[in-house]
């Protein structure tokens, strides 16, 4: 096992986000902060990079205007960004950080960027899925 990899677990401990899957094998954990948001988000060590990834939402069948909000939305994020899977069928909140020199706060600020876009953007993409 890497110790990269046990250093972002280590990381997550002492943030107390909840690890509530892991599969050592492929170097991934998935935390939840469901008061912040953060629910199944996915931290994938890949050397060299660690990727989160939490799924947002399904794309709806009629998107109208979402794509070009979500670019716009991405303008204001501090880190990651709103991206669609390979399918084009979910909107996906996804950041990669450096693991070489990866440090506590630059995992913070990327899971609290998270929270932070669900927390100003949540009504208004699930308005999406009700139009």
């Amino acid at each position: 096992m890497s110790e990269k990899f046990e250093l972002v677990k280590q990381y997550l401990l002492e943030m107390e986000l909840p690890i509530i899957d892991q599969d050592p094998a492929e170097q991934l954990v998935v935390v939840e902060s469901e008061e912040d948001g953060i629910k199944n988000l996915v931290i994938d060590c890949e050397e060299p990079i660690v990727i989160l990834e939490q799924v947002i939402m399904e794309v709806p069948a009629q998107p109208g205007d979402l794509f070009r909000r979500l670019l716009q939305m991405n303008r204001s994020l501090v880190h990651g960004a709103f991206v669609l899977d390979e399918e084009g069928r979910r909107i996906i909140f996804r950041d990669t950080l450096q693991l070489e020199n990866l440090d506590r706060n630059e995992l913070e600020g990327s899971i609290q960027a998270l929270g932070m876009a669900l927390a100003e953007y949540s009504s208004e993409l699930l308005g999406y899925v009700t139009r």
